[in-house]
C-alpha cells in the first residue's frame, strides 16, 4: 500500500481529480466484456451522466406534451380504423360450414379444426385411411378418468370356460371353512400353509382350456379407451328389425305382440333408411300363433291394395323364388372312402376289355413300303413278349413275420439273463461262409474256352500254396509268461497292503 503526502500551503487549495480511461474496442469479440469494465467507472461519473439523462427527458416530455394538445385531434380519426391480431385472425378463419364444403370427407370435420394452422391437411389426415383418431379427452381440462371417482369398480369375472370346471364352488367352500377357523389355526396356516386345497380333475382342465375354451373379445386398429366407454350401448351387437329381450322388457310388450310402432308403418310404408329391412307385418309374415286385428297385442291389418296385393312385400309368405336348377349343385350321398362291391368291379373290368379288342381303323396307304427293302434288319424282329418282372418261381415264400424261439438258460454274469432267443431260426436261411472254404479266381477267357477238371485242381493247388505262405503262426508264449508275471506281483503288493493296516498304531 502506498502512501503520498502533498504539502500544501496557507494560501494555495489543490483538488486532485481521477480520470479513468475509457476502453475503446475496436475489435467486436471485445465487446462482450464491455459489461465488466463499466463496473470499474467512478460513481462520480455515473450520478453526472444520470442528471443529464433525467434533465434531457424531461425536456422531450414538455416538447410532447405541448404538441399532444395540438395534434390530440388529428390522431383520435387513425385509431379507430386500427384492428388487432386476435380480430385479424377471427376474420381469416374459415367457418365450420366453409370447410365442410371444401374437404371430401365434411364428416370428419370438427368445430375446433378451424382453429388449426392448416385445416385442410388436417382434415385430409384425419380422412386418410386406417388413421388412429386422437383420444376424445385431450381438450378436458380435468385430469384424465377423475369422473370416475365416484363408480364402484367392478370385480374380475371368470371367463365361462373356467367357470365351468367348478372352481367358484370350491373357491367359496374353501372360503367358508376358513372364517369359521380359529385365530390361532388360521396364524398356522399362514406360516405353514397347507397345499392341495383346491384339487380340480385334469381331465376337467384339459377340456375347458383345449375343447371348451372361447377366444376374448380383441380390440380393433385404432381403438383406444376413453372415459365412459363400458356404459356405451354396443351398436355392433345389434341388428336393425330384431328386438333385444331388455327392450321388450322397458316397453311391456309380451311374446308374440306386435311392437307399437308398427301401426304407423303399415300406414305410411317401410323406413327409407332400410328399404331392404325384413319387418313382420309389413313386408315378412308374421310369427306362428300370432293374429290380425287391432286388439291388445295384435298386428294390425296387412298393407294389401284394392285388388288384395301386398304392397310392400310377401306379407302372408305364399311368394316362392324358384332356383333354377343349374344354380343348384347335386349333392352326393355316396359316402367317401365307400368299397366299391365286385358286381362294379367286373362290369368295368369287361368294358376295358371291350375296348382293348376294338380294331383300329388302320390306314393302308402308310403300311405301304415304297421299296423292296425293310427298315429292319433279318434277325431283329421285336419279340412278341417280353417279361420284365422277376422269375417268381426261383423266389422264396415270404412271410409276415417270424417267432423266435425261446430257451431257458443259467444266469451267469453280473447282468444275466434267464432266458435267451434261438436266432438260427431266423438266420438258417443264410448259409455262412466256412472258414476253410478257398475261393478261385477264374478269367472269362478261360471259361469261353472251356474249362478242364486237370485245369480247375491245378488252380484249386495253387490258392491253397498260397493262402500256407501267407499264414504264418504267431508265438504268444512270450506275451503269456510276461502278463502272468506283472499279475502275480500285482497280487503281492495287495497283499502286503492289507497286512499293514491290520497292525496300525492306535491314536487317542
Amino acid at each position: 500500500m502506498y502512501t503520498s503526502f502533498i504539502q500544501q500551503d496557507e494560501t494555495t487549495n489543490v483538488e486532485i481529480e481521477y480520470e479513468v480511461e475509457t476502453p475503446v474496442f475496436n475489435n467486436p469479440e471485445y465487446e462482450q466484456f464491455k459489461d465488466v469494465f463499466n463496473h470499474f467507472i467512478s460513481k462520480e461519473e455515473d450520478e453526472e451522466e444520470n442528471e443529464e439523462n433525467k434533465e434531457k427527458e424531461e425536456e422531450k416530455d414538455k416538447d410532447e406534451s405541448k404538441s399532444s394538445d395540438d395534434s390530440s385531434s388529428e390522431e383520435e380519426e387513425p385509431k379507430e380504423n386500427v384492428i388487432g391480431k386476435k380480430k385479424l385472425k377471427k376474420m381469416s378463419r374459415l367457418t365450420v360450414a366453409e370447410l365442410k364444403q371444401l374437404v371430401n370427407k365434411p364428416e370428419v370435420v370438427e368445430w375446433v379444426d378451424v382453429t388449426a394452422a392448416d385445416p385442410k391437411l388436417l382434415i385430409s389426415l384425419k380422412a386418410y385411411k386406417n388413421t388412429v383418431p386422437v383420444p376424445q379427452h385431450w381438450s378436458q381440462k380435468r385430469k384424465y378418468l377423475q369422473g370416475k371417482r365416484g363408480i364402484e369398480k367392478l370385480p374380475f369375472e371368470l371367463p365361462d370356460f373356467i367357470k365351468q370346471t367348478g372352481i367358484m364352488e370350491l373357491r367359496s367352500a374353501v372360503k367358508e371353512k376358513e372364517d369359521q377357523q380359529r385365530l390361532k389355526s388360521k396364524t398356522r396356516d399362514r406360516v405353514q400353509p397347507k397345499m392341495g386345497k383346491l384339487d380340480i380333475d385334469y381331465q376337467k382342465l384339459h377340456d375347458a382350456f383345449f375343447r371348451y375354451q372361447t377366444k376374448p373379445k380383441l380390440t380393433i386398429h385404432g381403438e383406444l379407451y376413453y372415459e365412459g366407454k363400458e356404459f356405451e350401448t354396443k351398436l355392433k351387437e345389434k341388428k336393425p328389425g330384431i328386438l333385444s329381450d331388455e327392450l321388450k322388457t322397458a316397453l311391456n310388450i309380451p311374446d308374440l305382440a306386435a311392437p307399437p310402432w308398427l301401426i304407423n308403418m303399415q300406414r305410411y310404408g317401410p323406413p327409407p333408411s332400410y328399404p331392404n329391412l325384413k319387418i313382420p307385418g309389413l313386408n315378412a309374415p308374421i310369427p306362428e300363433g300370432a293374429q290380425w286385428g287391432y286388439q291388445p297385442g295384435g298386428w294390425g291389418e296387412a298393407p294389401v291394395d284394392e285388388f288384395g296385393q301386398p304392397l310392400y312385400g310377401d306379407v302372408f309368405g305364399t311368394e316362392y323364388t324358384a332356383v333354377p336348377e343349374e344354380h343348384i349343385q347335386p349333392i352326393e350321398r355316396t359316402l367317401w372312402g365307400e368299397l366299391e362291391s365286385e358286381e362294379e368291379r367286373e362290369e368295368e373290368e369287361e368294358e376295358e376289355e371291350e375296348e382293348e379288342e376294338k380294331p383300329e381303323d388302320i390306314d393302308a396307304q402308310g403300311l405301304a413300303t415304297p421299296s423292296g427293302l425293310t427298315s429292319v434288319a433279318s434277325g431283329l424282329e421285336t419279340p412278341d413278349f417280353i417279361e420284365l418282372r422277376k422269375d417268381s418261381r426261383k423266389q422264396e415264400e415270404k412271410t409276415l413275420y417270424t417267432i423266435i424261439p425261446q430257451k431257458e438258460t443259467t444266469i451267469t454274469g453280473f447282468m444275466g439273463s434267464q432266458h435267451i432267443y434261438n436266432m438260427d431260426a431266423v438266420t438258417g436261411g443264410n448259409k455262412r461262409k466256412n472258414a476253410n472254404d478257398i475261393e478261385v479266381a477264374l478269367n472269362p477267357e478261360e471259361l469261353e474256352e472251356g474249362l478242364d477238371e486237370d485245369t480247375v485242381r491245378r488252380k484249386y493247388e495253387q490258392q491253397m500254396e498260397m493262402e500256407k505262405e501267407s499264414q504264418v503262426k504267431e508265438d504268444f508264449s512270450d506275451m503269456v509268461a510276461e502278463h502272468a508275471q506283472r499279475q502275480a506281483k500285482k497280487r503281492k503288493k495287495m497283499e502286503d497292503a492289507k497286512a499293514g493296516k491290520k497292525y496300525k498304531d492306535f491314536k487317542f
